[in-house]
């Protein structure tokens, strides 16, 4: 029964198993028959497409040779325009080329002409040249033997003449472009040296060797005098001043060369009189007290010089001896004031002339501390200046600047030229400089005797203070342009023989006067 069981269900097992296995194969046929369906369907679309595709592609290849050609067709006409435009023109230059041919061919039978009548004149001009020499030469003889002159003789007569004529059309263009440079130099020098004198307003101090002290009563005169002299000789024996009690009224005198201890002086014997104490004793205190006031004064006074100037780094040094300059005196002309006038002259006209304005200034104010230096020496002031210079490191220009005022020495810059003229215009302005009596009619007459050792001159006067010479030449003897010439050799031998400040002008006057009398 079991086993009948078994085998009924491996019956019915097996018998699911076939028809699962159908109808699987059923499922798989039908699947296959759908996929192939689909497979057709779509190599269909392909063949379509890609008959589309064939189509559109052929359109544009189509399309593309059409648009080359178009271009080809268009490159093919201009290049066929340009050959055709450049064979005109190598058609014209052919013709163009056989036209100068033709003209060439004529102009070289021109020449030949030209040449052949060149050489037929010439033949005649020799000729002639000849027949001219044999008259010249026959005219020669003639001229000789009528004139009693050789031919070198008169040859000579003539270039003398010539040269003469020659000598003085050169001196009248040498007149001519003198005056004119003059002319041009002074006009443009004064006005550069208005600009600088009407920007520097600087005082003219002048002074004298005797220092005035104003007493409060005739009798502090005895006071200062002491018993038997013992005050005054112990202030003089201190200040190394004279001092002079006379009987002038409320009044004593201080005299002394040396303007520093006479400064000191009287700085001391201001304040013994303010005090009233006035001792031996008291009187060495107080003048050593005054000495180191005027040591300050001279500082302070160097500083505050500097500070208006605009001048920095200036030594300490360098600043008290311009301080000291305050107190020295050249000809009555104060060395401080001086300087600051040279510094400001100076620093305008450089500024004029684009220089360094700065550095004019400093070498002007420095040219003269070479005075300040009371060593005894053989040096010169300008020697001594430029060792201090050096020595408190002072530029190449400053130093070549205080030596350029030895005669020795030359200026070296622009700047030591300005500062000379400004040195100068300084010096020289009116009431800047005193002079002794003698030396200025030293001066005045050695202008007139040597304007009277030339040649032609008739009278000579010196004016102006020795600033200009007159001469008055004799009409007949010398004429404009040797006047000319005089005035030319009489200032180059003022400058070689004498020695002046500032300029000198020289006036040659030639006049012709015809006098006549109606009777």
């Amino acid at each position: 029964m079991t086993l009948t069981i078994y085998v009924l269900l491996a019956f019915i097992a097996a018998a699911a198993f076939v028809l699962g296995r159908f109808l699987s194969i059923r499922v798989i046929n039908a699947r296959a028959i759908r996929t192939k369906e689909q497979a057709e369907h779509l190599l269909r679309d392909a063949k379509g497409e890609s008959e589309r595709l064939k189509k559109t592609k052929v359109l544009e290849a189509k399309d593309q040779i059409y648009r080359m050609k178009q271009q080809a067709d268009k490159e093919a006409r201009q290049k066929r325009n340009e050959l055709a435009r450049l064979d005109k023109q190598i058609s014209a230059k052919e013709a163009n080329m056989d036209r100068r041919a033709d003209l060439l061919v004529n102009r070289e039978k021109e020449l030949n002409n030209l040449q052949t009548e060149v050489t037929d004149r010439e033949r005649e001009l020799g000729e002639k040249a000849k027949k001219l020499d044999s008259s010249i030469q026959e005219q020669i003889r003639r001229l000789e033997s009528i004139s009693g002159l050789t031919r070198e003789e008169a040859k000579n007569r003539l270039m003398e003449s010539l040269v003469d004529e020659a000598k003085k059309d050169c001196t009248l263009i040498v007149k001519n472009i003198q005056d004119q440079a003059r002319l041009n130099a002074n006009r443009e020098a004064k006005e550069l040296v208005i600009q600088a004198i009407q920007k520097t307003p600087c005082p003219q101090s002048v002074e004298s060797t005797v220092s005035l002290i104003q007493l409060p009563s005739d009798e502090m005169k005895g006071r200062i005098i002491g018993r038997e002299g013992r005050n005054i000789r112990a202030f003089e024996m201190a200040t190394g001043v004279e001092v002079i009690v006379d009987d002038t009224p409320d009044v004593v005198l201080l005299s002394c060369f040396e303007p520093i201890r006479r400064e000191i002086a009287k700085l001391s014997i201001q304040k013994l009189i303010s005090d009233g104490r006035i001792h031996p004793g008291r009187i060495e205190d107080v003048v050593e007290k005054a000495r180191e006031e005027i040591e300050e004064k001279m500082f302070e006074l160097g500083e505050r010089t500097v500070m208006d100037l605009g001048i920095h780094g200036l030594s300490s040094e360098l600043v008290k001896a311009l301080g000291k300059l305050n107190y020295l005196m050249s000809f009555g002309q104060n060395l401080l004031h001086h300087s600051i006038e040279v510094a400001h002259l100076a620093g305008t006209m450089a500024g004029e002339l684009g220089l360094d304005t700065a550095l004019a200034k400093r070498a002007g104010l420095l040219h003269d501390i070479g005075k300040t230096d009371e060593r005894k020496s053989d040096l010169t002031f300008a020697q001594l200046g430029a060792d201090l210079a050096k020595k408190h490191g002072e530029g190449p220009i400053v130093q070549n600047t205080i030596l350029s005022f030895d005669e020795e020495n030359s200026a070296d810059s622009a700047i030591a030229v300005l500062v000379q003229a400004a040195d100068q215009i300084s010096s020289s302005r009116p009431g800047a400089k005193r002079e002794n009596l003698e030396e200025y009619v030293r001066r005045l007459d050695k202008l007139e005797t040597i304007a009277r050792e030339f040649n032609g001159v008739g009278e000579t006067f010196a004016l102006q203070a020795g600033k200009e010479i007159r001469v008055i030449v004799n009409p007949k003897e010398l004429d404009d342009l040797q006047a000319n010439q005089l005035a030319v050799d009489l200032t180059k031998r003022i400058k070689d023989e004498l020695k002046f400040p500032g300029q000198v002008k020289v006036s040659v006057i030639r006049e012709f006067r015809a006098v006549n009398y109606a009777k």
